[in-house]
């Protein structure tokens, strides 16, 4: 991956620092952000905080408010953190197999593991792919079951022309060093719902109620608790997930670009797909809506040791690569999830396991030359699989 800070960043930085009256915590330059991004999502609200992994947890920490108890189906193949922020605010993981042509969960397997219980199904659209379709948009809503979207991965991609991220009640966003953009670290959390927006701003910033955003609640709650000072009422019990006005003038300028960067993204992927052995490879992916941010690698042999002859040939050619794809593969394979795994058959969760073992992702940016692609390519299509 390259870094998507760029010198125009810089300068938006240097900007900043230059200014008399100068704030770096949270801020104006955070509004500015958050409303700019959610005219680009599409939405009418946006928290800006200090990772995806935080909008995660805080995303969990709202449901668990508002909704108590419950299962949440979970991706297997996703990053780390959308399971732990299930399971760190109480919810019962329950976790899907993944559809190979998107890599994201199979619809088929969340439908078959909906129950009473279900409260909601957090969705990963992994590596700009998309995870919806109208027939599981259609049960849940007919189900009563929350969708929460990750789209950490997948600034920009689409269902029926509509930007991911704008589906579910909720949509979690990273702006990570190597993702479509990048606020250096941070992350946002998405929703049209005002209640959520509220208790997700009071929860970033301590619990606090005065970071609510809204006057006529402030009021109610210092008159309910006369015995506080008033800028002190901790709601809830909330942790500082804040962001800063450097990361927010940074967002505000790669804003700028972003539709730009990502047109690059996709006519890179489409080469990319064009030009790779698929003999060797898949490539059958549905790729209609998506905006890539990685190349995805998947051999088609089951062979362990050709797969690290495989390896050592692209590590010999300096290309650099990440087994697993999102977050290294199964999760259900990591140590964090042993006491979730015990009565588990991994053979039930093949797909994903195939990615764990021989799925890999490769770098896609915005200046990543043809050439650079094709050489890659021909280097991939050479080794003898």
């Amino acid at each position: 991956m390259h870094s998507n800070f760029t010198k125009s960043d810089a300068l938006a930085a240097k900007k900043l620092f230059n200014k008399s009256d100068l704030i770096l915590t949270q801020s104006k330059k955070v509004k500015e952000f958050e409303k700019k991004w959610s005219e680009w999502l599409g939405v009418k609200h946006t928290v800006f905080v200090n990772s995806g992994s935080s909008a995660n947890f805080l995303t969990m920490a709202a449901l668990k408010l508002l909704h108590g108890k419950g299962e949440i189906i979970v991706p297997t193949l996703t990053w780390v953190s959308d399971i732990v922020s299930v399971i760190q605010n109480n919810f019962k993981p329950v976790f899907v197999d993944i559809n190979p042509k998107n890599l994201c969960m199979s619809e088929n397997e969340i439908i078959s593991k909906v129950n009473k219980k279900t409260l909601a199904v957090f969705i990963t659209h992994v590596q700009g792919f998309n995870a919806l379709s109208n027939k599981l948009i259609s049960f849940l809503k007919k189900k009563k079951i929350l969708l929460i979207e990750d789209v950490c991965e997948s600034h920009g991609a689409t269902f029926k022309n509509k930007k991911l991220g704008t589906f579910g009640k909720i949509s979690n966003f990273s702006f990570y060093y190597a993702h479509h953009m990048s606020t250096i670290e941070g992350g946002a959390i998405c929703t049209n719902d005002k209640n959520i927006y509220e208790m997700v701003r009071i929860l970033r910033s301590h619990g606090m109620v005065r970071e609510s955003n809204n006057s006529n609640f402030e009021k109610k709650m210092i008159k309910k608790y006369p015995k506080l000072s008033p800028k002190f009422i901790f709601l809830y019990p909330g942790y500082n997930f804040r962001n800063n006005e450097i990361g927010a003038t940074i967002g505000i300028n790669q804003l700028k670009s972003l539709n730009r960067n990502n047109q690059k993204r996709k006519k890179n992927f489409k080469l990319f797909l064009k030009l790779i052995d698929k003999s060797k490879y898949r490539t059958d992916f549905d790729t209609e809506g998506s905006c890539n941010y990685a190349f995805p690698v998947i051999l088609k042999t089951k062979n362990l040791k050709i797969r690290d002859n495989f390896e050592k040939i692209l590590i010999k050619n300096k290309i650099e690569f990440r087994r697993g794809n999102a977050g290294g593969g199964n999760q259900l394979r990591q140590p964090y999830l042993k006491k979730f795994t015990k009565n588990i058959n991994l053979s039930n969760f093949k797909e994903v396991d195939h990615i764990h073992f021989f799925g890999y992702y490769i770098g896609n940016y915005p200046n990543l030359t043809n050439n650079k692609i094709i050489k890659v390519c021909k280097i991939l299509n050479s080794i003898n699989l």
